[in-house]
């Protein structure tokens, strides 16, 4: 690792000031369990100065203010997993949470971190991205709310500025009637990367037509978005796996028509397609899994 000048803001206000002197010579920490890695590669790029905000108080803690959920960045997936809040509100984010990493992982690393870092395998970016979730960026010149979808430029890049600091993720508790379900797939049954995901909402009316339905698959696509080809085909239908798997594969033809085919198009064709029935299955109670359990 090369060396670099380090900086521990103690709010916000000290960060703010830090990364206006800095500009895009400076890197945020926060867990750090992505960046420290990364900084310690023979190739990776060390910045020339760390602000570390993990010691902003502020920017810590779960909220609810008139059934909208403040989720602050420095929140860590361990608090994310045994938040009685987001159990209730959002349960397939618990399952995120829960399925990222080691405990060590997830007692260290940050919503906030999984969200900038902007790696297209992030667990927890499914299913805010399906809660319709926003985010709050802040620097000395004032604030940006903008929804988390549009953060996103392509893999590692968003749309913050080098003097910006995220300070808030916000979004509204799961209505009733709504079920959710996150499925990840990686390489092992834990400590594993996502090699695809998805993250699903579900809604029916009282004679068991979908309402809404939310999709969006995570390592399928560039960035992260809803695939709103398929959710439009469960409108007004009733819930049956051979309408999931219906839209499973046409979730399949966007990844292909949007990414092209490469070398892991073979394998990942058909198994997007089966998380996606398979979590719908789930939402619907379809399937003997309980809702909201990855894997």
């Amino acid at each position: 690792m090369k060396p670099f000048d380090y900086i521990s803001a103690q709010s916000v206000d000290e960060a703010h000031a830090a990364l206006a002197e800095h500009g895009s010579d400076a890197s945020i920490l926060a867990g750090g369990t992505d960046l420290l890695i990364e900084w310690r590669r023979p190739v990776g790029k060390t910045p020339r100065v760390v602000v570390d905000i993990s010691h902003i108080q502020d920017l810590k803690g779960i909220v609810v203010n008139d059934g909208m959920v403040l989720l602050k960045p420095l929140t860590t997936h361990t608090e994310i997993m045994t938040s009685t809040v987001i159990r209730e509100g959002a349960p397939f984010l618990t399952s995120a949470a829960s399925n990222i990493g080691a405990p060590q992982i997830r007692n260290r690393g940050t919503v906030g971190g999984n969200i900038m870092n902007a790696a297209t395998c992030a667990d927890t970016v499914p299913p805010l991205i399906a809660l319709g979730a926003t985010v709050t960026l802040e620097s000395k010149a004032g604030l940006r709310r903008m929804d988390l979808v549009n953060l996103y430029v392509k893999p590692y890049h968003t749309n913050a500025r080098p003097e910006e600091v995220l300070t808030e993720i916000r979004f509204a508790k799961l209505p009733p009637r709504t079920r959710s379900s996150f499925i990840k797939l990686g390489r092992r049954n834990a400590l594993a990367i996502s090699r695809l995901s998805v993250a699903v909402t579900l809604t029916e009316d009282e004679n068991g037509k979908i309402i809404d339905a939310r999709i969006v698959p995570g390592a399928a696509f560039p960035v992260w978005r809803r695939v709103t080809e398929a959710e439009h085909m469960l409108i007004g239908e009733k819930a049956s796996s051979p309408l999931f798997a219906a839209c499973g594969r046409k979730i399949s033809e966007m990844m292909i028509a949007q990414s092209g085919r490469r070398w892991s198009t073979e394998y990942k064709e058909p198994v997007i397609a089966v998380l996606v029935r398979r979590a719908l299955e789930r939402c619907a109670s379809l399937d003997a899994v309980p809702n909201g359990v990855g894997l």
